[in-house]
């Protein structure tokens, strides 16, 4: 059995193009996403985000945004 290959470009365009005609642009770009790496350190970035939150003022956005999606 003689198999060809694609050259991957041609592979990654033709997925593409697959993806955004079933799912969609947006959906499309959300599902590569899954796949990209991020950058930098996620954890120490967000403690320091939130260091100086109290988990009084975390519970109180969380009630605002609740009431929010209530409404």
């Amino acid at each position: 059995m003689d198999v060809k290959t694609k050259p991957l470009n041609q592979i990654n365009e033709e997925a593409i193009h697959t993806l955004t005609r079933e799912l969609g642009p947006s959906d499309t770009a959300r599902f590569i996403q899954q796949f990209t790496a991020g950058d930098g350190d996620y954890t120490t970035r967000r403690r320091e985000q939130v260091a100086d939150t109290s988990i009084e003022e975390v519970m109180q956005t969380v009630k605002e945004r609740r009431t929010r999606s209530n409404s």
